[in-house]
């Protein structure tokens, strides 16, 4: 799979689809139970990890939350959520499964202790997120899911959610202010 592919919900990936060359990505992370949540693709992993010893030259504290998600969990995560919050909540923030980009291996969530580890908006307002919104593209990484682009991508703003494309398109997409799915019907 090439790191352009676009997941959404028009275009899902079986439920069978494991990402090859699976590794466990050399940042902290908060809290990662299940194992897989440390997994990303080999490209991703060492990119995050470059981004992340870079960020400790700011005295940025950023830890990852979530990585590698299978198609099994996403389901568990999308069913709870239905039961816990609701179809309209569920639709605007999760993905169904086989729609999620946490089974591609590509995906990280990450946060900050200054606000709990939580995944938050409010983590667009700390030091680190303004960081990884500067700094993520230049080591290959896009904000997946902009403010302002939610008719577009499908989900709401998530300065949360980043998603390894490669050091080109990233810079591209950062540049331009296209989202990944405005990049694909170019």
């Amino acid at each position: 799979m090439s790191c352009t592919y676009l997941v959404n919900r028009e275009h899902p990936l079986a439920p069978d689809f494991i990402p090859e060359f699976l590794i466990q990505a050399d940042i902290p992370f908060h809290l990662c139970e299940p194992e897989s949540r440390r997994m990303l693709c080999r490209p991703a992993a060492e990119a995050a990890h470059q981004l992340f010893c870079y960020s400790r030259a700011f005295h940025i504290s950023l830890y990852g939350i979530s990585g590698y998600r299978p198609y099994a969990r996403q389901q568990e995560i999308y069913n709870s959520s239905l039961q816990s919050r609701g179809r309209e909540h569920t639709e605007r923030f999760i993905a169904a499964p086989g729609c999620s980009e946490h089974q591609t291996g590509l995906a990280l969530d990450v946060s900050c202790p200054d606000v709990g580890f939580d995944l938050t908006e409010a983590f667009e307002n700390t030091r680190e997120g303004k960081w990884l919104r500067t700094y993520a593209p230049m080591f290959g990484f896009i904000l997946r899911y902009p403010q302002n682009k939610e008719e577009i991508t499908g989900y709401a703003y998530e300065p949360w959610h980043i998603r390894y494309v490669s050091k080109p398109l990233a810079l591209y997409l950062s540049l331009t202010g296209l989202s990944l799915e405005e990049y694909h019907r170019i």
